[in-house]
């Protein structure tokens, strides 16, 4: 069982709470201060990439918008720097998701796909020629991350390029939830996919991971001229077939880039199910499956998935997370959060209302919360960085809220305050870092969210989520530091259109604050 699923509930009223485990606890004293316990030789898993990305939207700001724009938006992603008084001018994001293409923008209205903003580039024309000139806004933010020392960069696909689907075109039209790609085209895709990282690689932008089937378990069918957007259905099989394909294409391109698999539309799918592309860790690592993959040597024991429809309640998330852990840890694979917006109605929280900006980042703050500490996610990623929408409520989608021209060749942008929200985390939680189990209850039991992440010489990051509605003050008891802590940074977000990771410091002392409403980041060195 995981330290986790060991929890006390944070009570409205003052009274003295028990010990979770030996190796952390929490209390509340009756002058409603809480005390953290932590063991910093108690840990859990280590992070290997925070990020988001920049699917659809990148083509038009990238391409089209003027450069002081697309500057500073790509500044607001990628940048570790802060400005004189500490303030940070960006979340460093330390992986970056790079849409490739499957040639719908070629295609035009031809395509079916209703929004001309969905419609993609293809590397590969129908005529068998490479034009590297293609997709050139994602390049630019491609370049970007690249620029900004964004450590991981993940390449995926939609889809196949259209000359290899059954229908001709980037998405299904038959709903039977089967890939649209043709059966003699297995070898050929997973050539064109080598063939895109090759390139990079060349022009010095190397791709850590590609991922060639996005939510498999999706109805992806549309009638002929009613698509939303790039996507095909794929079966575990089917799956196999493709990676087993890349996995040969990969090597005789003697690249090192990794296969991630399986982008499941929903956590679930990862663990149980019952349709074509369910119990995926099972079949593709358990030891015994026809479609194992671990001897494939481009496969690493990853398992991705997307957190929709699995946090419309907490009960929900919590338990859907906790599942895949255990299921996780058994065979050996590390869990990534591939993908995730607030597609789902759960970020009203029972609120009939529009919800503010403040109130959609800390419910994005205890999605993230929950994947990684209850189920132990390696690796999360946000979709998508930036899309057309209010900054001010609903902001359920995106990082930047766009206000494109029609033509999507200029526009203005809003910083929401998910960005800072998740910049909260990604900003400060590095590649390489070590959660610190807390003791701290999941998110359905407490109004305060705490995690705990240690770095290099003992370096240590606390992010605390306050939702209530009260201050709390926190005592920090810091077991086993190897070091004697002596600033603390602090960088708060709240509800102040003025306040995101709001930078402060002071000489290191155990009390710390929790406004209501807020989300805080405390730095120990």
């Amino acid at each position: 069982m995981k330290p986790t699923k060991n929890f006390i509930k944070l009570m409205a009223v003052p009274l003295l709470l028990t010990t979770f485990f030996n190796c952390t606890s929490i209390a509340q004293t009756t002058d409603t201060t809480i005390t953290l316990h932590i063991n910093l030789n108690n840990t859990a898993q280590v992070i290997e990439n925070i990020g988001a990305s920049g699917c659809w939207f990148s083509e038009g700001i990238g391409k089209y918008w003027p450069a002081e724009k697309k500057e500073a938006i790509a500044r607001l992603l990628f940048s570790k720097q802060k400005d004189k008084l500490g303030n940070p001018l960006g979340i460093g994001l330390s992986a970056w998701r790079f849409n490739i293409g499957a040639g719908t923008a070629e295609q035009g209205d031809s395509s079916g796909i209703k929004d001309f903003r969905r419609r993609s580039e293809c590397f590969l024309s129908p005529n068998g020629d490479y034009d590297w000139n293609k997709q050139a806004g994602y390049q630019f933010f491609l370049k970007k991350a690249h620029d900004y020392g964004v450590e991981t960069l993940i390449a995926f696909s939609n889809s196949p390029p259209v000359q290899f689907t059954r229908n001709g075109l980037g998405y299904k039209t038959e709903k039977d939830f089967t890939s649209n790609l043709k059966a003699d085209a297995y070898s050929a895709y997973a050539n064109f996919l080598a063939k895109v990282i090759s390139h990079f690689d060349s022009e010095g932008l190397h791709f850590s991971y590609i991922s060639p089937v996005n939510e498999p378990q999706w109805d992806w069918s549309r009638p002929y001229m009613q698509g939303d957007q790039e996507g095909t259905a794929w079966k575990n099989d089917e799956i196999y077939h493709v990676v087993n394909e890349l996995n040969g294409a990969l090597s005789k391109e003697k690249l090192n880039t990794k296969i991630l698999i399986s982008e499941a539309g929903m956590l679930n799918y990862l663990y149980s199910g019952s349709g074509y592309s369910t119990n995926q860790i099972q079949r593709f690592f358990g030891p015994n499956s026809s479609l194992s993959v671990k001897a494939l040597n481009h496969v690493p024991p990853i398992i991705a998935g997307h957190s929709y429809f699995t946090e419309t309640t907490d009960s929900a998330m919590v338990a859907t997370r906790s599942q895949l852990a255990d299921t996780a840890k058994k065979y050996g694979v590390n869990f990534w959060q591939s993908e995730y917006s607030m597609l789902a109605d759960g970020f009203k929280e029972g609120s009939k209302g529009d919800r503010d900006a403040i109130d959609c980042a800390l419910f994005l703050a205890k999605v993230i919360h929950s994947d990684l500490t209850d189920g132990n996610a390696t690796a999360w990623q946000f979709w998508n960085a930036y899309e057309p929408g209010s900054a001010g409520f609903n902001t359920r989608y995106y990082l930047i809220a766009l206000n494109p021209k029609p033509d999507f060749k200029d526009g203005e942008f809003t910083v929401t305050k998910n960005l800072w929200a998740l910049g909260h985390y990604s900003l400060f939680v590095r590649t390489g870092m070590v959660r610190v189990l807390t003791g701290t209850a999941p998110a359905t039991q407490s109004k305060i969210l705490v995690s705990a992440w240690k770095g290099a010489n003992n370096k240590l990051v606390i992010v605390a989520v306050n939702r209530g509605t009260t201050d709390t003050k926190v005592n920090l008891d810091l077991k086993n530091a190897t070091k004697k802590y002596k600033t603390l940074s602090t960088y708060l977000t709240n509800r102040d259109k003025a306040v995101n990771m709001q930078a402060s410091q002071s000489k290191y002392t155990p009390g710390v604050l929790l406004p209501a409403r807020s989300i805080s980041t405390f730095v120990l060195d």
